[in-house]
Formats: structure tokens, sequence, C-alpha cells
């Protein structure tokens, strides 16, 4: 079985566990997820399949959509509300402080990854160190966020929305924005809602995957490993065209320079390619071999 599972994480379990999980209901070994969630984190895990982990590192650099609550006047050492609480204070943050204050880290920003994350150092994640009390410089990474936008205050803080590009840690910028209000902060809950073309409303709970295994309809589940290049323009070539593929041959095609999925004359998708010059190129396949 082979293809793209949308998985809404729930909480408390870790991205590993839910591909574990994966691993027995599908009888597959072949799974991986991308974009990890932390823990107390719920929603979008697009999870590969099969032939479909071949397409894990072009999923990598999606850019990523979520709903997050930051909770001002606590600062912990994980930058979450799960974490040891380092500082707390009163404080009143109205919804136009945080706006003013959000706006400064719009755009490509520098941001600091938190040592509770799964970053290595010398073979070592960062959070078995900090676990042990170790805490190690970090260097400052690009990110970029290209949104964040209000939707509720709650008693406890704010609710908003933040689209940014993979590697953004919400954690940090939650932590970010309450240093520059002066009062600390840490996220109170996330929830990743989109990741590239992927949607929330398109993706299935563990209970329910669980149930179409009992039903063995978990191929309805999947969508094809094409629909996550849907945006590219497509290319379907002759039978010589597709032997020469699956030989590992380029071929000639008289097309617009850029990137194409390819389809042999049947329906198969064969690989994604880069055209340039009258050149097609692979630059991943995924036919059977």
């Amino acid at each position: 079985m082979n293809g793209i599972l949308l998985v809404d994480k729930p909480s408390g379990w870790t991205s590993n566990d839910v591909v574990c999980k994966l691993k027995g209901i599908f009888h597959e070994r072949r799974i991986g997820h991308s974009g990890t969630l932390d823990p107390m984190a719920t929603g979008l895990l697009p999870v590969f399949i099969g032939k479909a982990t071949k397409a894990v590192e072009f999923a990598d650099n999606h850019s990523k959509k979520y709903i997050a609550g930051i909770r001002f006047g606590i600062v912990t050492d994980t930058q979450d509300i799960s974490g040891k609480v380092l500082s707390e204070c009163e404080c009143n943050v109205s919804e136009q402080d945080f706006l003013n204050a959000a706006e400064a880290f719009k755009g490509i920003i520098l941001q600091i990854p938190p040592m509770y994350s799964a970053l290595k150092r010398n073979g070592r994640r960062l959070y078995d160190l900090a676990r042990q009390g170790i805490e190690l410089e970090r260097q400052p990474r690009p990110v970029t966020v290209y949104d964040i936008s209000l939707i509720s205050e709650t008693e406890q803080g704010i609710c908003f929305s933040v689209t940014c590009s993979t590697g953004t840690y919400i954690r940090t910028l939650c932590h970010d924005i309450g240093q520059a209000l002066g009062c600390g902060a840490c996220m109170s809950s996330l929830r990743r809602i989109g990741s590239g073309a992927f949607r929330i409303e398109n993706a299935f709970d563990l209970d329910c995957i669980i149930r179409c295994a009992g039903e063995e309809r978990l191929e309805d589940l999947l969508l094809s490993t094409d629909s996550m290049f849907a945006d590219l323009p497509e290319y379907v070539c002759s039978l010589e065209e597709e032997r020469y593929i699956k030989n590992g041959r380029q071929i000639g095609a008289q097309i617009p320079d850029g990137t194409y999925r390819v389809y042999s004359p049947s329906g198969e998708f064969l690989m994604l390619a880069s055209a340039k010059s009258g050149i097609l190129k692979s630059l991943k396949n995924f036919f059977e071999v």
C-alpha cells in the first residue's frame, strides 16, 4: 500500500509514536512523517507510506499554518506551559499590545532554537541534554513568519494564527513576543492546521484509522503521492520514453524549463523531473523497480 495519510495527531503523542502505531496498523515498515509536532501539540501530521516515503524530503520544505495560544507573564524552561516555571508576574496585555509586538516578528527573522528541541549536537538530542540540566549555546537561524493574525482573547491569554516557514518554533515565537512585551510569555496550546497544500479538514484521527483498518478500508484514506505536486505541470511520456526513464536515462522534451510531474501513457506517476534546454532529468523516481 502506497500513499500519503493525513493524520490528526492527538495531544500526548510524539510524531514517532504515531508512525510506530501506523506501522502496526498498515503492516508496513516504510512509513515516515514530515514536520515533527511536539507531544503537547495536536493537528496535521502528513505521513508517507510505502514508496511515497520518497516524497518526504519535498514535504519538509512546505510552509506551515498553526493556531496557537500564548499566556503572558509566565516563562518556562521549555517555552511552553508544560515546562518548569522560571519566572511569573502579573501583567495586563491587550490585543493591540500583542499585535504591536508581533509585528516585529513578521518576515525573515533570526530565531534561537530552544534547548528542548530534537536538534542534535555531537550526535545527542538537545532535549536529552536539557533534561540533564545542560544548556549549550545555540546559533540563531533564519526563519520566515509570513503572517500573524489575532483570533480571540481568552481568560488566560490570546489565541492567534501564524503561517511560517519550516523550522520555525512557535514556542520560541511566543517566548520572544513575551520578552518584547517585557512580561514574558509561553505557548499554552498549539494546533497545526496546514502544511503546504495539505489541510486539517482532510485529516483522520487515530480512532477513525483503526476503525477503517478493521473494515479493510485503509486505502480509502490515502492520497496519491503525486497529489503533493498538484500545483506543478504534468508531462505524459511515450512508451519508448518510459523505457528510457525506467533505465535511468534522460529524455528529450520540447517543453518550457521548469519542474514537472511525469506520467507513463497508462497514467503511472513515474517521477518528479526538471526540464532544462529541452532535456528532462529526474529529480526523484517514484516507479516500482
